[in-house]
């Protein structure tokens, strides 16, 4: 986020799939939509008599915590002690969780759908990269489009002010709920069907295209 502020130099931002309403400037938590302990054990519980290969990690305050089975790609060296089981490390309320297959045994969207069988009346789950057999788990009810909602109408505005792009499945609630939503042509295959409309792909710098021709509309 610090890249983002960079970038900015103002404003809020919505993290952690929905689950985190951040101060850019102060680099500060305002909100938190946070899983309960009980949820946590439960959804990993479950998950673990589903998919045995299955592993685990968490995230809460500044912390990042992975089972050893569990091989971290973006968040390498984050956590030099990962745990055998990620029970050791449920401590408290997390604003995200992680599951993964690191032997790839299944797609993220096989994994999703494996997932929302077994816990998808506990915790919200999804994914944002389609081969990476990893799935995101939330507090349940918790969403980008939730609480970009929420916080939306606190500032008096609604979905017809809004603007969204997403590519995967963690983007599908917000793309849903903006009147304005484009979903990128390079993202999920079931990306167009939550949009209103179809971005070209990031390396045709999809997204500048349509802020640039919005930007170039009559008040």
């Amino acid at each position: 986020m610090r890249e983002i502020k960079e970038a900015f130099g103002f404003g809020n931002a919505i993290c952690a799939n929905g689950a985190m309403h951040y101060d850019l400037l102060k680099e500060e938590v305002i909100e938190e939509w946070l899983i309960p302990l009980d949820q946590q054990f439960e959804f990993v519980k479950r998950m673990r008599s589903a998919v045995p290969s299955i592993s685990f990690a968490t995230e809460y305050g500044d912390e990042f915590h992975h089972e050893s089975a569990y091989i971290p790609r973006w968040d390498v060296g984050v956590d030099n002690h990962p745990v055998e089981r990620i029970e050791e490390k449920l401590l408290k309320p997390a604003f995200k969780m992680l599951a993964r297959c690191s032997n790839l045994e299944f797609t993220s969207d096989e994994l999703l759908e494996i997932a929302v069988r077994q816990a998808g009346d506990l915790v919200t789950i999804t994914h944002s990269n389609a081969g990476e057999s990893l799935l995101e788990i939330s507090s349940l009810g918790v969403s980008k489009g939730e609480t970009l909602s929420r916080l939306t109408a606190r500032m008096g505005f609604g979905a017809d002010d809004v603007v969204t792009f997403g590519d995967n499945p963690n983007d599908f609630s917000m793309l849903s709920w903006a009147s304005r939503s484009w979903a990128m042509a390079d993202g999920h295959k079931d990306a167009p069907k939550y949009a209103k409309f179809v971005a070209q792909p990031h390396h045709h710098d999809g997204v500048a295209i349509v802020i640039e021709e919005l930007l170039a509309l009559p008040l």
